[in-house]
């Protein structure tokens, strides 16, 4: 699964590490939103290449968006982060307000960077 996130946010980096942190498998890729590579995939599945307000998990040729993409995440996640994806079985349109009011205040309540992170040599293979 791919992971592309907003590289210059805080809150979506601190995410990043405590994926990567539980990820021992390594199935997780990740991408910057702004990256060469994930704007390719943004037009490769025709979504929006600016104005980032979601995490985007891709498998295959499947988008997982908002919601979603953290439920699908969590479910590959190892340990206990699975049980997270119960939270499945309320619709979306119930579940992705809360995710856009943190999506819209991300940066005010956690800050940004002024550049995407750079990966550490030993996980620099699992960013695309």
């Amino acid at each position: 699964m791919t992971i592309l996130f907003d590289g210059v946010c805080n809150f979506c980096n601190a995410s990043i590490n405590f994926i990567i942190d539980r990820d021992r498998k390594g199935i997780f890729k990740f991408a910057a939103l702004q990256s060469e590579i994930g704007q390719e995939l943004l037009k490769k599945f025709r979504l929006k290449t600016s104005d980032f307000d979601s995490i985007v998990a891709l498998e295959g040729d499947k988008v997982y968006q908002k919601s979603d993409a953290a439920l699908e995440i969590a479910r590959k996640m190892d340990g206990i982060w699975k049980i997270f994806y119960i939270f499945k079985i309320i619709p979306a349109f119930l579940r992705n307000p809360v995710y856009d009011l943190i999506a819209r205040n991300r940066y005010r309540f956690f800050g940004r960077t002024d550049a995407c992170r750079i990966p550490t040599p030993e996980l620099k293979t699992r960013f695309l």
